[in-house]
This record gives C-alpha cells, structure tokens and sequence, in this order.
C-alpha cells in the first residue's frame, strides 16, 4: 500500500504536512487531511495546487 505526503507551500518553500496520509477531501474553503494514525485534521484557507501520483504527493497552497 502506498500512502501520500502532503506538502503546504509556504513563502516560496515546501514544508511537510503529513506523511502516511489515507484520505484527503477537498471543502468549500479548505482541506480536510486523514493518516494511517491519526484523526483528521484541517488545513484552513487552503487549495491543492498539484498531484504527482507517480510520487505520492500532494502540494498545498494556504491562502492567508
């Protein structure tokens, strides 16, 4: 099983969110972010910017 890493961009750098990440979902003015061991957790002010797949990440960008 291949679990995703969630990136914020922040200032112009890449800071790592969460690791091991199981379910994303997208709300109306945020992302709402599962791990394999922890609860859900929310990223306010925020859109997913890009995917990569074939890496496993997610990209953020927090609109603040």
């Amino acid at each position: 099983m291949c679990q995703i890493k969630v990136f914020i961009e922040k200032d112009g750098q890449e800071e790592l969110f969460a690791d091991e990440v199981t379910t994303l979902q997208v709300k109306e003015s945020s992302v709402e972010i599962a791990t394999l061991f922890e609860g859900a957790r929310e990223v306010p002010d925020s859109v997913v910017r890009s995917i990569d797949f074939v890496a496993g990440r997610v990209l953020l960008t927090q609109h603040r």
